[in-house]
């Protein structure tokens, strides 16, 4: 693992150098919520960190049920994976171009069961499993093998550093603002009903 984060370390620096930041893409962002919600939050996020996953099972279901479905937030996911396993799992979740976060939220609620393995070859063979079971209709290793895909993702973690100083996950941006509390729902509730 400490091997992997290394070599996806010095690949986000070659990346960071080669892509001009905020570039055009025809990949959708993923998001929950009306383009109309008077508050907006991002959540910049890496697919194998249990914070994150603890957010999306946790503390999602009290923001949609209170905020989302009634127009009053919306939520921007974007990717700051942490290795390069978050980094092909991340590919997964926005396979389907479509803008909707219904794998990225299953990916979390399955975490303990993919995110493992001494290698690459093993996380990625514990995601294919995972699609699988779950019978979402993707061709896997077109998403895997997408330089489009990565640089849309990489492009996404590059925004997280230089513009909003991200260097951990999950990193919260209400309104152009850092959360900077302890992420819990009770905090990111008072923040929210002062803007509302």
């Amino acid at each position: 693992k400490r091997r992997m984060k290394k070599i996806f370390l010095a690949l986000t620096i070659y990346w960071f150098l080669l892509i001009p930041a905020f570039s055009e893409t025809n990949i959708k962002i993923i998001s929950d919520g009306k383009e109309s919600a008077k508050i907006e939050i991002i959540v910049f996020e890496s697919l194998t960190c249990s914070h994150c996953a603890t957010f999306h099972k946790e503390i999602y279901p009290n923001l949609k049920k209170d905020y989302i479905d009634n127009g009053s937030v919306k939520i921007i996911y974007k990717s700051f994976p942490l290795d390069l396993a978050a980094l092909n799992a991340s590919k997964i979740a926005h396979c389907k171009n479509d803008g909707n976060s219904k794998i990225l939220h299953m990916l979390y609620e399955k975490q303990t069961d993919w995110a493992m393995g001494e290698n690459i070859e093993e996380f990625n063979l514990n995601l294919r499993k995972i699609i699988n079971q779950e019978n979402i209709t993707i061709d896997f290793d077109k998403c895997l093998n997408s330089e489009e895909l990565e640089n849309h993702i990489l492009e996404e973690r590059i925004e997280g550093v230089k513009k909003y100083k991200v260097n951990a996950t999950p990193t919260i941006i209400i309104n152009e603002k850092k959360f900077d509390k302890p992420l819990t729902y009770k905090n990111l509730k008072k923040i929210i009903e002062k803007l509302i």
